[in-house]
C-alpha cells in the first residue's frame, strides 16, 4: 500500500456492521495499523465483536454520528477515518426521513469536522447506487451525503475527503439473498417484487477493495465506482434455486416502496468527467465555483451522447454467472455446500 499506515490509527463509524467486520478482517492479518476504533451506538453489537475477536488493537466507542461530541472525543488522534454508519434501509427511511436526513447527512458532516478539527488525514465515505437519480428518502439523503462531502472537502487543508459509491452488497443484512434462501429452505414462495429488476452485486471483499482503492488514490473531493457485475432479481432467485436443489415456487408480489426499475452507479454527468481506472472509475468533484454564469451560459455539448452506467446496460451475468457469483459467499458455502467457514455476524 503506498499510503503510510503502519503505525497508524484507523477509525471506522458504523463499525459494527458487515463492512467494518470485513475491514477488520482484511486489516487483523496484517500488522499495519496499530490501533482500529470501531464507532458505533450499539453496545451489544460492540460486546458480540470483542468476544469475537480478542484483540486488544481493536477499541471501542460508543457514540452516534448525530452527536459532534462523541465523534469529535473518538476522531482525537485518528489518521484515517472509514465513515460507514448509516441508515440503508430503504422502506425504513421512506417512512422516517428525517431519521435519514439527521445520520446520513448530518451525521456525515459531523464526521468530516471532526476529522478536520483533529487534522485526520483522509476521509472515505461510503455513498450507495441509490444516491445517483433518487427517488426515494435513502438515496435522496445520500445524494446530499454526497454533497455535503465534497462541499466540506473544499475547505479542509490537512484533510482529505473521498467517496465511494457501490450497489447492493450480498447476503449483507437486509439483502434478498438471506431472505431467499431462508424461504427456500422453509420450502415456502420465493417473493420477488420484479423479476426484471435489474441490481449491481458486490461482495464485502469487493467493497473493502473499493474503498481501499479510493483510500490510496483519491484526491479531495474525488468519487470512486467499480465497475461491478450486475443481474436480474429474477436471474438470481433462479440461480439460489438451482444452487440449492430444492423446487421452489416464485410469487411475484410488486415493487416495493421507493425501488427503482435498475440503480445506476455513475449519471451521464458523471461519466462526461470519469477517468477509467481499470476496474474502477474515477469521478474528480465538480469545482466551479460561485459564478452562477457558468451554470446557466456553458453548457455540455456531448451529454446527449453519453450513457449512465446502471444495472441495466452493465455486464449482465445471467443465471449461470450469478450462480458462480453467490457460490463464494460465505453464508452460500455454509448454508448450501455445507463448508465450516466463518460468516459476517453483523
Amino acid at each position: 500500500m503506498s499510503i503510510e499506515i503502519n503505525g497508524k490509527i484507523l477509525l471506522i463509524t458504523g463499525g459494527t456492521g458487515s463492512f467494518g467486520t470485513a475491514v477488520l478482517n482484511r486489516f487483523l492479518k496484517t500488522d499495519h495499523f496499530k490501533e482500529i476504533r470501531i464507532f458505533s451506538r450499539d453496545e451489544k453489537k460492540q460486546d458480540d465483536m470483542r468476544n469475537l475477536y480478542k484483540d486488544s488493537k481493536i477499541k471501542y466507542y460508543i457514540g452516534d454520528v448525530r452527536d459532534y461530541a462523541s465523534v469529535e472525543t473518538a476522531t482525537r488522534g485518528v489518521d484515517y477515518i472509514f465513515h460507514a454508519a448509516a441508515l440503508k434501509q430503504v422502506p425504513s427511511c421512506e417512512f422516517f426521513p428525517m431519521q435519514a436526513v439527521k445520520t446520513n447527512v448530518e451525521g456525515t458532516q459531523n464526521v468530516i469536522r471532526a476529522a478536520g478539527y483533529n487534522k485526520v488525514k483522509k476521509v472515505i465515505c461510503l455513498s450507495t447506487d441509490k444516491a445517483a437519480y433518487p427517488i426515494n428518502a435513502m438515496g435522496i439523503s445520500k445524494a446530499m451525503m454526497e454533497k455535503v462531502a465534497v462541499a466540506e472537502s473544499r475547505n479542509l487543508s490537512d484533510t482529505t475527503v473521498c467517496l465511494t459509491r457501490y450497489g447492493n452488497v450480498m447476503a449483507s443484512r437486509g439483502s434478498v439473498i438471506p431472505l431467499f434462501l431462508n424461504q427456500i429452505q422453509k420450502g415456502e414462495e420465493i417473493t420477488i417484487t420484479d423479476p426484471n429488476m435489474s441490481r449491481f452485486f458486490m461482495s464485502l471483499e469487493d467493497a473493502v477493495d473499493l474503498v481501499l482503492f479510493a483510500f490510496e488514490n483519491g484526491n479531495a473531493g474525488d468519487l470512486f465506482v467499480n465497475k461491478a457485475p450486475a443481474g436480474t432479481i429474477g436471474d438470481l432467485a433462479k440461480a439460489l434455486v438451482e444452487l440449492s436443489g430444492k423446487e421452489t415456487p416464485v410469487r411475484i408480489i410488486g415493487t416495493r416502496h421507493g425501488e427503482k426499475l435498475y440503480e445506476t452507479l455513475c449519471t451521464r454527468e458523471e461519466m462526461m468527467k470519469a477517468e477509467d481506472m481499470g476496474d474502477f472509475y474515477r469521478v474528480p468533484a465538480d469545482n466551479r465555483d460561485l459564478n452562477y454564469a457558468k451554470y446557466f451560459s456553458e453548457g455540455e455539448k456531448d451529454i446527449a451522447v453519453i450513457e449512465d452506467y446502471h444495472s441495466h446496460n452493465a455486464n449482465q451475468q445471467g443465471v449461470e454467472g450469478l450462480k458462480a457469483l453467490i457460490s463464494t459467499l460465505p453464508l452460500i458455502r455454509k448454508e448450501i455446500f455445507g463448508e465450516d467457514v466463518q460468516q459476517y455476524p453483523y
